[in-house]
């Protein structure tokens, strides 16, 4: 599928380069050097009959002179690297090596600087779940105590409608412990692949469905997991040919689509539209996927980051009404669903707001005739 965004960028410089001036360059050259150095002396001895002793001592201070700052330029840069991993043991991970040699030391320095970009980044995205995972916590938890408090200090009767909004907000608390189960998932990577053929319009259609139901039954109340609330923006499904069957996990699939709906909801102005779109890909029991809301769009410069966990964007006012953000996780859940079947997810051009387009590999074989 032509369009779709790359998420990651290969940074990293080839291994296999040439390198002009290797340790090994250094070390053959220190040796030719002061090969030439005692015989240059010895020739000079023999033609002015200068003692041997003097000589020796001569070509013995200029080696050391010369192996000296050979060694000091070998060592000093794994000084610098010996600092820097003590200050990463200990936490920091904001020093770098400098990495500008042309040699063994400058690869090394090199894999030191990505090591540390690496656990800074895991770093930042721990510190990120615990206050994510907080903040979506309390706002329930604070819910569901002030509702039980009430009810025992007589302030509210243990009636139908005080328990429904108790039983609202513990429901809620279900939704963001699955959320931190399927990213548990996620990382040990214990989820098996169960494909089957489907028909793409009526399991799509039941995907829609069970969006709009849950949006009617919880109303005002935050989402998590792919289960929008908003009431005003319109879903439409789009399938061609109407007869569509692709071979996918159909568990894995919803939890794609729910979440990529759920995104394109949250984003959709008042009474907005949100498309999903599905046509044959190019092999056998293929499918492309298309979901296109009428939202403010994602800005080019932040297309690679959309599927990063905890990633909410950087629009102004991300969300419509009714929305509280979610927790970032649903379109890295989608990306990771997508990955397990081997195949694509990204950001296409749009004219008008978001366009995210998916594509599933289907059966191997031979392309389809277009």
């Amino acid at each position: 599928m032509s369009g779709l965004g790359e998420s990651r960028k290969d940074d990293e410089e080839p291994w296999g380069r040439v390198r002009p001036f290797s340790i090994k360059t250094k070390l053959g050259t220190l040796v030719v050097v002061s090969v030439l150095i005692t015989t240059g002396l010895s020739m000079i001895a023999v033609h002015t009959k200068t003692e041997i002793r003097f000589i020796t001592v001569f070509s013995m201070i200029a080696t050391l002179l010369i192996t000296q700052f050979v060694a000091h330029s070998l060592t000093s840069p794994l000084d610098e690297m010996n600092a820097v991993a003590r200050h990463i043991s200990l936490g920091d991970y904001t020093r770098r090596v400098n990495d500008g040699r042309r040699d063994e030391l400058g690869d090394l320095a090199h894999t030191i600087n990505l090591m540390a970009d690496e656990l800074e980044a895991q770093d930042r995205q721990r510190k990120e779940l615990v206050a994510n995972v907080s903040h979506e916590l309390r706002t329930p938890i604070a819910g569901l105590r002030a509702v039980l408090e009430n009810v025992v200090d007589g302030v509210s009767a243990a009636d139908t409608e005080t328990m429904r909004t108790a039983l609202k907000q513990t429901e809620r608390l279900g939704r963001l412990v699955e959320t931190l189960l399927d990213l548990s998932r996620l990382d040990n990577g214990v989820v098996p692949l169960r494909t089957r053929r489907f028909e793409v319009w009526p399991y799509l259609s039941g995907v829609l469905k069970e969006a709009n139901m849950v949006a009617s039954a919880r109303g005002g109340i935050a989402s998590d997991s792919g289960k929008h609330t908003r009431k005003d923006v319109h879903l439409h499904l789009d399938v061609h040919p109407p007869e569509l069957t692709a071979h996918a996990d159909p568990e894995r699939i919803h939890q794609v689509v729910a979440n990529l709906i759920d995104n394109a909801v949250k984003h959709s102005p008042p009474h907005g539209r949100v498309t999903v779109k599905a046509r044959r890909g190019s092999t056998p029991e293929s499918l492309d996927l298309e979901v296109l809301d009428e939202g403010p769009g994602i800005p080019e410069s932040e297309r690679h980051r959309v599927f990063e966990r905890f990633n909410r964007g950087a629009v102004s006012s991300p969300h419509g009404p009714g929305s509280d953000g979610g927790t970032g996780l649903g379109l890295a859940i989608a990306r990771w669903a997508v990955d397990l079947h081997g195949g694509r997810i990204g950001v296409a051009e749009s004219q008008r707001g978001c366009r995210i387009q998916v594509a599933l590999p289907g059966l191997p074989g031979q392309r389809t005739a277009q």
